[in-house]
C-alpha cells in the first residue's frame, strides 16, 4: 500500500488545470508541492526531495523538458519518478525523453483514475525497490561481526552509497580497517579482489533492477554509480555475457514465453 502521504511536486502553469491536479492528488492522500514555473520548482528541489514529480511540458521560462534535464543533473534526485503531462507531443522529444530515464507521460485530456493509478503504479514500484534492498535491522544476532557479518555490513556501506560510486578509501573507512585488511578479507571470503568485488555487487543492484521492471539502460547507469554508459555497458557484458539492453530483451522474451505456456 502507497504511504498516504508521499509527496509530489507538480509544476503546471495553467492555474485551472493544475488547481484540479493538485486538488484532485490531495484529496487522494498525497502531499502536493504545486508551482506555475519550472524555474520557482527547480529552486524547491534543489533544497528537497519528493516522491515523484509531475510537470507539464510546454510553460513559458523553462518548459517540462529544460526542467527534466535540468533535475537530473542533481544526483539526489535521479531516483525520483518524472512524468510529464502534455497535450501533443512530437515523437523524437518522446524517445529523446524516454531514452533518458522520463517515466511516464501523461497526454492531455486525460481522466482522473489515469493520473492517480500511474501516480501510485510509480510510486509502488519505487517502494518494492526500497523494501527489496533495506537491510533488515535484526539480521544480526551477535555484537561481534562474523565472517558473514562482515560481508553484510560491506554490502550495506556499498548499498547505502551506491549512487556515489565509494571509492576503496572511504570503503575502509566506514568500516574501520584498512585497505589492506579489506581487501584479504573480501578476497578469503569471496575469491575477488575488493575492486572486483564492488563493481560486481553494483552490477548484481543492475541486474535485480532489470528483473523487477527497470527497462531504462541510463536510469540503471545512475543508480549504480558507474562513472560513465560506456564504462557501465562494458562491465555489464562481461559479467553476464550479454549487453544491458540484449540482457533486457532476454528477459522480456523469457517473460513472453512464459505467458504462451
Amino acid at each position: 500500500m502507497i504511504n498516504q502521504k508521499s509527496g509530489i511536486v507538480l509544476i503546471e502553469d495553467d492555474v485551472a488545470l493544475g488547481n484540479s491536479i493538485s486538488e484532485l492528488l490531495s484529496l487522494s492522500g498525497f502531499n502536493v508541492n504545486w508551482f506555475k514555473d519550472g524555474i520557482d520548482a527547480l529552486l524547491y528541489l534543489n533544497k528537497h526531495i519528493p516522491d515523484i514529480i509531475i510537470s507539464d511540458l510546454m510553460m513559458p521560462n523553462m518548459n517540462g523538458e529544460d526542467l527534466y534535464f535540468n533535475i537530473k543533473k542533481n544526483g539526489k534526485l535521479n531516483a525520483v519518478p518524472f512524468v510529464i503531462i502534455t497535450a501533443n507531443i512530437d515523437d523524437s522529444v518522446q524517445y529523446k525523453l524516454l531514452e533518458n530515464g522520463v517515466n511516464d507521460f501523461i497526454v492531455k485530456p486525460f481522466k482522473v483514475r489515469e493520473l492517480i493509478f500511474k501516480v501510485n503504479n510509480l510510486l509502488e514500484f519505487k517502494n518494492n525497490i526500497e523494501k527489496k534492498f533495506k537491510p533488515d535491522p535484526f539480521s544480526k544476532v551477535t555484537i561481534k561481526l562474523s565472517e558473514k557479518d562482515f560481508l553484510t555490513s560491506v554490502n550495506e556501506h556499498l548499498l547505502n552509497n551506491l549512487k556515489l560510486n565509494v571509492d576503496i578509501d572511504e570503503l575502509s573507512k566506514q568500516l574501520f580497517i584498512c585497505k589492506s585488511t579489506l581487501d584479504k578479507r573480501i578476497r578469503k571470503l569471496t575469491n575477488k579482489n575488493i575492486s572486483q568485488y564492488m563493481r560486481e555487487f553494483r552490477l548484481d543492484y543492475a541486474i535485480k533492477l532489470i528483473h523487477l521492471g527497470e527497462r531504462n539502460i541510463q536510469f540503471l547507469v545512475h543508480e549504480t554509480g558507474f562513472n560513465s554508459f560506456s564504462y557501465f555497458t562494458t562491465s555489464f557484458k562481461l559479467y553476464s555475457n550479454l549487453t544491458p539492453r540484449d540482457y533486457i530483451k532476454s528477459i522480456h522474451n523469457d517473460s513472453k514465453l512464459l505467458e504462451n505456456n
